[in-house]
């Protein structure tokens, strides 16, 4: 029968024979959800690492999920190894970056496009505060080649929470997926969000003076 023996099975009654001595369950489960993990991985690429690494370290966040899952306490396995996923990779691009001292503009664009759907019409962090911030198109345009010293400013004025949630910003994640990420509440990210938009948006304007 091999997994096959598992999938009419819910998530909360794996892990349950999971903890009563199945143990190949574990690898059932990792099966199932490797393409979460990979598109977790893909999504996250644009802060940089090696895609194949990303993967690798989603994986381990996926074993910790079905390890430490809480079927009293937490919400649904998907939700809950979403979340360990997204933190893992989160967490050794971070820890990378501080290894290599890796400024922002290796890995922060305001031209990047923050759309992980090849369908949809390309996307960039530009664009959405042009549009959600009133301001025309003309009033955003920035000559590229200077988008070096405009992204060490922006650097050079955010946060650390700031630089963390725009990270996380720009992958196309949600405020509450972020506070997930960051073990933050809602209402601080979503202000997180809106200071750094304000921020980023008065850069933009100084340099067009």
């Amino acid at each position: 029968m091999g997994a096959d023996k598992y999938s009419e099975l819910s998530d909360v009654e794996l892990i349950v024979r999971l903890r009563e001595g199945q143990t190949d369950i574990t690898d059932y489960i990792m099966e199932k959800y490797k393409d979460l993990v990979k598109n977790k991985a893909r999504s996250m690429y644009i802060l940089g690492a090696d895609n194949d690494d990303l993967i690798q370290e989603g994986m381990i966040g996926l074993f910790k999920a079905i390890r430490d899952y809480d079927t009293g306490r937490d919400a649904s396995f998907y939700t809950f190894a979403e979340l360990c996923i997204s933190r893992q990779i989160f967490t050794a691009v971070q820890a990378s970056r501080r290894q290599k001292h890796i400024p922002l503009n290796n890995y922060i664009s305001l031209y990047k496009n923050t759309s992980d759907n090849a369908d949809e019409d390309e996307k960039y962090l530009i664009d959405s505060l042009s549009a959600e911030g009133g301001m025309s198109p003309e009033e955003m345009i920035i000559d590229r080649e200077n988008v070096d010293i405009l992204e060490q400013q922006i650097e050079e004025s955010l946060s650390q929470f700031e630089k963390q949630v725009l990270d996380l910003y720009i992958t196309g994640m949600s405020y509450v997926q972020i506070a997930r990420v960051l073990g933050k509440d809602e209402k601080s990210t979503d202000n997180a969000i809106q200071r750094l938009k304000i921020k980023i948006k008065r850069i933009i304007l100084k340099n067009n003076c």
